[in-house]
């Protein structure tokens, strides 16, 4: 019994020289605000089911030449699917631990999927997506909610926004919806300003 009880502890102190190992190359949050990170408790990691991941990037028509944003990304795997389509692919999310795996899987991917993609610890309310034509999602409604003014606001007439299983509520209607895997997926697709205003759910 005594020998079974050294044995899981030597494995538990293993795993956890081996995390602190991970974190220790992962790259450091940097704030523009001064503020410390803070992870976002209605929006835990659950990473999205392959076919889910393939049927966003087929609604959105993800191809060579857009540029993905994934806010949120965990480990990386619609990033590293939408590179390998040929698009170029950011992921951001404020937890470093599946930053970690995703570059591991980025690499493990090829060279022409590597060169590809990107990913950034940071806090995605802060990041520059203008230069975004696809927004993948897997957030929650009260999150996407308050995306909605940044999307619009910094995403060109034409930019697709994709999100699994959630939507905006009554703030945003979406384009298109549909089902994979027993997953909901919704479409928005940012409109032209009209005269005299913005255009878009608000108008």
């Amino acid at each position: 019994m005594n020998g079974a009880r050294i044995r899981v502890a030597g494995l538990v102190l293993v795993t956890a020289l081996a995390g602190c190992a991970l974190l220790e190359h992962a790259e450091p949050y940097i704030s523009t605000t001064g503020e410390s990170p803070t992870l976002i408790p209605d929006v835990p990691f659950v990473v999205s089911a392959e076919p889910v991941v393939e049927a966003m990037l087929d609604l959105a028509g993800v191809r060579a030449g857009d540029v993905l944003y994934d806010l949120g990304c965990g480990d990386g795997r619609i990033v590293i699917a939408a590179a390998r389509r040929g698009a170029r692919a950011t992921g951001i999310d404020i937890d470093p631990m599946p930053l970690i795996f995703a570059r591991r899987n980025a690499r493990r991917s090829g060279a022409d999927v590597e060169r590809r993609v990107r990913f950034v610890r940071g806090d995605f309310f802060q990041a520059d997506l203008r230069d975004a034509t696809v927004v993948t999602l897997y957030l929650s409604p009260e999150v996407n909610q308050r995306l909605l003014p940044k999307l619009l606001a910094e995403l060109a007439p034409g930019s697709r926004i994709v999100s699994h299983k959630f939507d905006m509520g009554d703030a945003w209607k979406p384009d298109r919806s549909v089902s994979a895997d027993d997953a909901t997926i919704h479409l928005w697709i940012v409109p032209a300003p009209k005269p005299g205003g913005k255009g878009g759910p608000s108008s």
